[in-house]
């Protein structure tokens, strides 16, 4: 099946790709700004023996991406995507007291307005199939909330709030839509927020989650094994809550 990644050059993003791509899917490896990291990434998958594909374009922007997607919807270049990740996500923390409009406008932009953007063209197809999945990578800061993020906590927990309703539109069409929140991932951000010390205070698990373990999460919403979860929230945090 053919799959979009959003976000698909980040750390996260990476780690589904290569998921998807391991378990026979075409994946379709989305950047904004950073199309030559994407292309790398699907580069890779590619020299593995996998199929892939870059593509790039804004989800903030409705015309751009319903532009971008339009040979993705069209059953004569290949078939309509099936697999969805909404994974584009962007942080702008600051205490709520001194954050700016613009901070808060544009997290709430990428990870709820672009999940429309970037979600709305593709159901149709889905729905005419009677087949699909959509994974939306939220954060444990949208399940309980985190200090200095409440920008970021909103837009997850709309993203969260989404998955639930749409699960309920789309449930008797074949089309699946879960939510995964996943905590401390290891990255370079990650590593420099959280020293291995204070992991073990904070982490039940006493270390960060490894990308790969939230990209097998991905992989199994995605599978035929998944076909009777929907509308459900997984948290990936080794028992921060």
């Amino acid at each position: 099946m053919r799959a979009l990644v959003t976000g698909g050059s980040g750390v996260i993003g990476q780690a589904i790709c290569d998921a998807l791509a391991a378990a026979g899917h075409e994946v379709w490896v989305h950047a904004n700004r950073q199309l030559a990291q994407a292309e790398a990434v699907a580069q890779r998958i590619v020299a593995a023996g996998g199929q892939a594909r870059a593509i790039a374009f804004d989800v903030t922007d409705a015309d751009a991406t319903e532009a971008a997607l339009a040979p993705l919807i069209d059953d004569a270049n290949g078939g309509p995507v099936q697999i969805l990740v909404n994974n584009a996500g962007i942080t702008a923390d600051a205490p709520m007291a001194g954050m700016s409009r613009q901070q808060w406008r544009s997290v709430i932009d990428v990870s709820l307005n672009g999940f429309f953007n970037v979600t709305q063209p593709l159901l149709l197809p889905m729905i005419r199939t009677r087949h699909g999945r959509i994974v939306n990578v939220a954060s444990l800061a949208g399940v309980m909330g985190n200090r200095g993020q409440v920008n970021y906590s909103a837009a997850k927990a709309g993203l969260i709030g989404a998955t639930k309703a749409l699960s309920l539109e789309v449930a008797s069409r074949g089309i699946t839509v879960n939510a995964i929140a996943p905590g401390v991932i290891e990255s370079p951000m990650a590593e420099r927020a959280f020293p291995a010390e204070r992991l073990k205070q904070i982490v039940p698990a006493q270390r960060a989650g490894k990308p790969e373990e939230v990209a097998a999460m991905v992989a199994y919403l995605v599978s035929d094994a998944a076909a009777y979860v929907t509308g459900q929230v997984l948290s990936i945090n080794g028992g921060l809550a």
